[in-house]
């Protein structure tokens, strides 16, 4: 009946012509149900997607997924592609110099894309959803006879080799092998697409659109499950649209998290060093014991919680696990504050091994953390939170 109860309270407040925020907030960051999408919808909100207005959603839907619509044409170019006559030396051509050529920005786009595609075929392995078909691929891009496909421009190379063996003084045998290199996850036919490509074309679009920060290793991690839960919509309504929204959503978040990825802001309040230094110190006010076994051992938090930090622990949990912890974290009106109580809750609940561990040992089970009730690790966290008030 709690259960029941609980959907109630969602539908209540998602039904208002205005959505209260503070309540949803409230209410979301106790784990939002899985049931008829309501967490997709949700997080369209928490994310700051969603105006909480629901009468301008139809209008404001629509001009957003009209304006991602016009990123893929003018974005996903073949450089070459509209030349007229086939002759690609006029003008613009593959050995240009003029820095505003059409294939100097390709050769430097497909820098990024080949560090893009191997991430993206390594997503979630543990699940096989990346792999699959989408419902609804980009029918401009999959009917384009692989020319607007991504993982294309950065296809494996086929390498051929041959072995050479002679024996006595006569005969030589040459045998021809072909070896490809693997590949995690396969591309589709013609007019099909898998998942992991759609979050290709998203992260792709989103490191064309912010030139100053790009794409940086671990971004493949953040996209993951917020597609996942938008691409799993029961309502088809909005899972046609998993995609763009996503990418909108994907933005949003990394407009609040992207002092983790750049380097020359790690300093800053915001900063991945900064943050990791909060959560020693947070370690500190907790569990004296284990943060004096840490300075004992100089097990620094460099070593385990940047990781934790960065990617928001999605690498430290199964994917139902991360969208749950993401309930909380998206909740936090002070984000990513409550993320700093949730490190500190995964550490102490350790404390014992930690305390009875050498420096090996403690690297090994922070960089590999066992497998718990997520929900134990949160309910440490708002113990945590709530010691300091």
């Amino acid at each position: 009946m709690a259960y029941r109860a609980r959907l109630k309270e969602f539908d209540d407040i998602l039904q208002q012509d205005v959505i209260d925020l503070r309540s949803l907030r409230r209410l979301a960051f106790h784990g939002i149900p899985d049931d008829q999408g309501r967490r997709a919808l949700c997080w369209r909100l928490l994310l700051n997607y969603l105006p909480t207005d629901k009468a301008v959603w139809p209008t404001y839907l629509e001009e957003k997924r009209n304006l991602y619509k016009q990123f893929i044409e003018e974005m996903v170019v073949m450089p070459g592609s509209q030349e007229c006559n086939g002759d690609v030396t006029e003008g613009d051509h593959p050995l240009s110099i003029n820095p505003d050529s059409q294939w100097q920005t390709f050769f430097k786009d497909n820098e990024v894309l080949l560090q893009i595609d191997k991430d993206v075929r390594r997503l979630c392995p543990d699940i096989s959803f990346f792999q699959q078909p989408t419902e609804f691929p980009c029918h401009e891009i999959v009917n384009s006879n692989d020319v607007k496909r991504l993982h294309t421009r950065v296809q494996r190379s086929v390498l051929k080799c041959a072995n050479v063996e002679r024996k006595g003084l006569g005969i030589t045998k040459i045998a021809l092998s072909i070896k490809k290199a693997n590949e995690d996850y396969a591309p589709m036919t013609e007019g099909k697409e898998a998942h992991w490509e759609v979050v290709e074309r998203i992260l792709f679009l989103y490191a064309k659109l912010n030139p100053g920060q790009s794409y940086v290793q671990g971004m493949n991690e953040i996209i993951g499950p917020i597609y996942h839960a938008f691409a799993s919509d029961p309502d088809v309504t909005f899972r046609e649209h998993a995609e763009s929204d996503g990418f909108f959503c994907f933005t949003n978040l990394m407009s609040e998290i992207r002092d983790f990825f750049i380097k020359s802001l790690d300093e800053t309040d915001h900063g991945i060093n900064k943050m990791m230094s909060r959560m020693l110190v947070q370690l500190k006010n907790s569990d004296l014991d284990v943060w004096l076994k840490f300075q004992q051992l100089e097990l620094r938090p460099q070593f385990y919680s940047f990781r934790w930090i960065t990617l928001l622990l999605s690498q430290e949990f199964p994917l139902p696990d991360v969208l749950r912890i993401w309930d909380t974290l998206f909740s936090d009106e002070s984000r990513f504050d409550f993320l700093i109580y949730v490190c500190c809750a995964m550490i102490v609940i350790l404390r014992n091994q930690l305390l009875n561990g050498d420096f090996p040992s403690n690297l090994k089970l922070l960089q590999n953390f066992p497998p718990m009730d997520v929900q134990v690790i949160l309910s440490k966290a708002v113990e945590l939170s709530r010691q300091k008030n």
